[in-house]
């Protein structure tokens, strides 16, 4: 019998989206799992994201037109991208990689690879909610994608024509269609396109809640503690936390922006940042769109869920230790006031949250198995597309420890890709009970 053939104990080192949609993969095939997150299940980067599976967004962030936007929108006082000037020194090494990652060649590569995971993205999500008794927490939505501004014309046809080559079902609208398709919307809007085959999720928040609900009616274990490291030991692994140790067979991580620091006590440098995401639910405006709207100049974008409007907006790589910017929720009421035909009750109630995005240079996740210790694996890094590749990256890291071929091909996503691989460190003895 091969290794993968019999249950063993499986941590899962993160308590959002990914971590619980993978932890629920794990269990399925009979292993003991239990997740670890210092927070509860769901109130990281996973309480706050735009709610909607973003399968449309194939391009990687870094691209030669983006690099040619970046300074205009980093000096819009409204604009989506921010750099907060003290966090420049320890950032300048990551945008050095960012900018490198504009290569034509490896734009294309990753494209291909964000493409393979999204193209798959909506039925692994129906798979997993189906086992849970849940489908009714993903919605056929559809999306629109507005431009207020005829000079956009022109980006706009070229997007369109872009996205249909790979497969994206893409409909134009002029104003007049985008109005009757959006009631919701002002009338100062020229063109748009609109994504028929688009999905949301009613709340996110709540969809992680009811991820863990499922995964503890099964048996598996949720604790509330920080892994502080990593320890290899034999064929095992032990789990360092402030509340002691855990033992375990096998370990994922899928802790999000804080990811990284657990791979370098494992001998891997991978260049994570933190996109810092902004919100505003609208608890009272939960009826104001009939779809989620994206603005392709403003670069936001509001979405209609079961807890109120969500407006969600900003690039903004300033780590992990600064407070939220005050004006970036400021931003976010005036694009929210432009674009909506009654922009009344901004104000009322509205939840200001910022949270931590992980982004890797490439813009493409790690999913794959450390290189030195066959007992580890990782599932993170997935920068705005947490929600929408959950999970088919949780499908991907299961197959692979059951010792399956997976559905996709995992080399894109490696944990090496960087360069980063110091090598193996021996370890010895065996984790405290």
């Amino acid at each position: 019998m091969s290794q993968a053939a019999y249950p063993r104990r499986i941590a899962v080192v993160g308590a959002g989206v990914v971590g619980m949609t993978t932890a629920l993969a794990l269990q399925r095939q009979g292993h003991a799992v239990s997740v670890l997150d210092p927070k509860r299940p769901g109130e990281g980067a996973s309480y706050g994201n735009a709610g909607f599976l973003a399968t449309e967004l194939i391009d990687p962030l870094s691209t030669p037109a983006t690099l040619r936007k970046a300074p205009r929108l980093w000096l819009d006082p409204h604009g989506a991208l921010a750099l907060p000037l003290r966090y420049l020194p320890q950032l300048a090494p990551w945008l050095v990689r960012f900018v490198a990652a504009a290569r034509p060649s490896r734009v294309a590569k990753g494209r291909q690879a964000l493409a393979a995971l999204n193209g798959a993205a909506v039925a692994a999500w129906r798979r997993c909610l189906a086992d849970i008794g849940a489908g009714e927490e993903l919605l056929p939505s559809g999306y629109l994608l507005v431009w207020e501004s005829d000079r956009g014309r022109a980006a706009a046809k070229a997007q369109m024509a872009h996205l249909r080559r790979w497969g994206i079902e893409v409909e134009w609208l002029e104003a007049a269609a985008l109005r009757k398709r959006e009631p919701g919307l002002t009338g100062e809007l020229s063109h748009g396109l609109y994504f028929p085959g688009a999905h949301q999720v009613r709340d996110p928040y709540a969809l992680v809640r009811r991820l863990a609900a499922a995964f503890e009616a099964r048996g598996g274990v949720i604790r509330q503690t920080k892994v502080e490291r990593l320890e290899p030991r034999g064929e095992g692994v032990c789990l360092h936390t402030d509340a002691g140790e855990w033992e375990a067979d096998q370990a994922v991580i899928a802790a999000g922006a804080w990811s990284h620091q657990l791979a370098a006590g494992l001998g891997l440098s991978i260049p994570l940042e933190t996109e810092r995401g902004y919100h505003l639910t609208l608890p009272q405006r939960g009826q104001a769109l009939r779809h989620p709207v994206g603005s392709a100049e403003r670069r936001f974008v509001m979405t209609p869920m079961s807890c109120g409007l969500r407006v969600v907006g900003f690039t903004e790589l300033g780590g992990l230790s600064l407070a939220p910017v005050k004006r970036r929720y400021a931003s976010l009421r005036h694009h929210a006031e432009a674009l909506l035909r009654d922009p009344a009750g901004l104000d009322d109630g509205a939840e200001e949250w910022m949270g931590f995005r992980p982004t890797l240079p490439d813009s493409l996740p790690v999913i794959d198995t450390h290189p030195d210790y066959p007992a580890v694996h990782f599932a993170f890094g997935h920068q705005h597309l947490g929600l929408t590749q959950a999970a088919i990256t949780a499908e991907l890291l299961a197959a692979r420890l059951a010792g399956q071929a997976p559905a996709l091909d995992l080399a894109p996503y490696r944990v090496t890709r960087f360069s980063g691989h110091r090598g193996r460190r021996e370890q010895t003895g065996r984790c405290p009970a």
